[in-house]
């Protein structure tokens, strides 16, 4: 008994380790970022924004697929003393709004209806591929949402309210249609942390600036623009970002541990128990940053590595694509078409190769006794 212990840990352990090497091969980053609030006195919130869509760009996720949501009302706003920009710092050393920004989602189109629709993919043929999340269960998402809250609940724009259960579904939604690897949510808002207490979904790691019964505050204010320019959470979250960049080993845990409770006057919380890899072991850039990853299937057969390929047929043959397929896979060469359905095969038989090794070790174990 004591061997068939033995070999069921042991057992077990290879499959989490097949586990966790899937998880990790993500090979494209999203990001949702939503400015829920609108009007001139909530500039702060529209700069929480602006930030992050700096951050991640900065890092390498590409526009194509980044999703933008902003009431965009600031910075063309006849009260703003800079017209055209956006500053979230009283020294005004960085410019976020300037001329390389795409508002995918603007005004009146920030709304709760919208936001679950690009979350679920539930969208009109007629919506563009710009304002579409068009991910699939090798992305990984970082959804940010910044606005005026309360228990359970963050309003949108003074109209409507999205409730943590509307957010805990649209992601299981997401999980049953594969639109996802793993999801980081981070939320700066008062009770920040309560919307993410309804999620059920695997691969979810949440983060929020405030406990149930905090508000959260903003950082500082601006006399020239008259308002606050940005909030506490989001300010030292991104001040920390600033000393990251595309090739950086710092992982979540660094990034929570970083978090002074006396700087951002509230309690940030973090909710990992649904998230299935250690926070130390989780780059920063898995959700922050683009990925390019490259997979090269060598050749089968070495002798055939350097045998000229047959010239491929002529255009006008009906036959000419299988053809030329199967001069590919007579050379030993791995064609594109093939190339991710091995890497799906491969993974199925090492997963039902633990399974059968492991029936068979407990009949012979069996019959041994």
């Amino acid at each position: 008994m004591l061997f068939l212990h033995l070999l069921l840990l042991i057992l077990a352990s290879w499959a989490r380790a097949l586990q966790d090497d899937a998880v990790r091969e993500h090979t494209n980053n999203w990001a949702v970022l939503v400015c829920a609030s609108r009007y001139w006195f909530n500039y702060r919130h529209m700069a929480n924004a602006l930030g992050m869509y700096r951050t991640v760009k900065r890092l390498g996720i590409p526009d194509s697929n980044i999703i933008l949501m902003l009431a965009d009302d600031a910075s063309c706003n006849p009260r703003n003393t800079f017209p055209g920009r956006v500053y979230a710092d009283r020294g005004r050393h960085i410019e976020l709004y300037g001329d390389n920004i795409e508002v995918d989602y603007r005004g009146y189109e920030v709304t709760v209806e919208n936001f679950i629709r690009v979350l679920t993919g539930r969208m009109d043929p007629s919506v563009p591929r710009s304002k579409r999340l068009l991910t699939d269960d090798r992305s990984n998402i970082f959804v940010y949402m910044t606005g005026h809250g309360g228990n359970e609940f963050l309003k949108f724009q003074d109209n409507e309210e999205i409730s943590a259960f509307d957010i805990a579904d649209a992601f299981e939604q997401m999980y049953q249609k594969k639109r996802y690897n793993e999801i980081f949510f981070m939320i700066d808002t008062c009770q920040a942390n309560s919307m993410y207490s309804k999620f059920y979904s695997p691969n979810i790691l949440a983060t929020g600036s405030s406990r149930v019964g905090e508000n959260s505050y903003s950082y500082e204010n601006d006399n020239d623009i008259g308002v606050a320019v940005i909030d506490a959470y989001t300010h030292y979250v991104l001040e920390y970002m600033e000393g990251i960049n595309k090739t950086s080993h710092q992982t979540m845990a660094d990034l929570f541990g970083s978090y002074d409770v006396t700087k951002i006057n509230s309690h940030p919380g973090v909710r990992n128990d649904l998230f299935n890899r250690p926070l130390d072991q989780t780059l920063i850039t898995d959700f922050f940053g683009g990925v390019s990853q490259v997979e090269v299937s060598p050749p089968t057969h070495e002798e055939h590595c350097d045998a000229p390929l047959p010239p491929p047929p002529p255009p006008s043959s009906p036959h000419a694509s299988e053809k030329q397929e199967r001069i590919h896979l007579r050379a030993g060469l791995t064609t594109p078409a093939t190339a991710d359905a091995e890497t799906g095969v491969g993974r199925q038989v090492r997963t039902w190769g633990t399974v059968g090794i492991l029936g068979v070790l407990v009949g012979w174990v069996g019959t041994r006794r």
